[in-house]
C-alpha cells in the first residue's frame, strides 16, 4: 500500500513537537462516511538497546479475525526515547512496513496513544494522517485521569487530560484491567471502542494487536542473531 511522503523525519525533540503542533489540528475525530470495516491491521513495534527496530503488520478480516495477510520490516533509530514522542522512534520502520502490505485495510489499530497524549497527537493520530485510513490507539496504560470502569466486559470511563476528555478507559475482559482507547484519525469513539470490544473475544488487548506483537519480537529475535 502507499503511504504519503512525510519528508523528512524530524531529528530532534524540538523538531518532533513543533511537528504534532502543527499536523493536530488536522485531525479528524468523527466517521466521514458510515463505518464499514471488512479489514482490520494490527501494528506493533520492538527494539533493542542498540536502537534496532522492528515493525509488524497483521491483517485480519473483521468478521472471521482471520489472518489475511502480514508484513515486516526492520530499521534503526537514534532518536531519544522521550515519552511523547516514541512515534518518532518507531513511525519511519512502520511506514516501510505498511509500504510491504499488497491489501490496504479499512481501519488500522495501533498500540500505542491517539488524542490521549500531552499535545494530542499521539502515534495513531499521525499514522491516520499520513495513511488516510481510519486510526484508532489501544494502549495498556492510560495517559490521563480516569475513574475505574465497571467490572463487566463494555463498561468504560472517560479518559480526561486537563479536564478535556480524550479517550475511554474500556473493559474488554470481565474483571480484568481495562485497555486504554483514543481516537487517531477518521472514526469516532463509540465507533472505535466497539471495533475494540469486537476484536477481544478471548483476550485483554485485540487480535490485531497481539499478533503484530509475536511477529515483531520474532524477528527482532531473528535480528539479533
Amino acid at each position: 500500500m502507499k503511504v504519503a511522503n512525510p519528508g523528512p523525519w524530524p531529528s530532534t525533540p524540538e523538531e518532533a513537537v513543533a511537528l504534532q503542533d502543527r499536523l493536530r489540528t488536522e485531525v479528524i475525530a468523527a466517521n466521514p462516511r458510515p463505518p464499514q470495516f471488512r479489514t482490520i491491521a494490527g501494528l506493533d513495534s520492538a527494539y533493542d538497546d542498540d536502537g534496532n527496530v522492528a515493525a509488524a503488520i497483521v491483517i485480519l478480516d473483521a468478521t472471521t479475525l482471520d489472518t489475511v495477510e502480514t508484513a515486516t520490516a526492520r530499521g534503526f533509530t537514534d532518536f531519544p526515547y522521550l515519552p511523547g514522542l516514541l512515534a518518532f522512534r518507531e513511525l519511519p520502520t512502520t511506514v516501510a512496513a505498511l509500504e510491504n502490505l499488497t491489501v490496504t485495510p479499512d481501519l488500522i489499530i495501533c498500540d500505542s496513544q491517539g488524542l490521549a497524549h500531552p499535545r494530542r497527537f499521539g502515534f495513531a493520530c499521525h499514522l491516520g494522517l499520513l495513511t488516510g485510513i481510519p486510526t484508532l490507539g489501544v494502549a495498556k496504560n492510560a495517559w490521563g485521569d480516569y475513574e475505574e470502569p465497571g467490572p463487566d466486559r463494555g463498561s468504560s470511563s472517560v479518559i480526561t487530560i486537563d479536564g478535556d476528555p480524550v479517550g475511554r478507559a474500556l473493559r474488554t475482559r470481565t474483571g480484568v484491567k481495562p485497555v486504554f482507547v483514543s481516537v487517531g484519525h477518521l472514526i469516532d469513539l463509540d465507533t472505535a471502542c466497539a471495533q475494540v470490544l469486537a476484536l477481544t473475544p478471548e483476550f485483554r488487548q485485540p487480535e490485531t494487536t497481539r499478533r503484530a506483537d509475536r511477529l515483531c519480537r520474532t524477528l527482532l529475535r531473528d535480528m539479533a542473531q
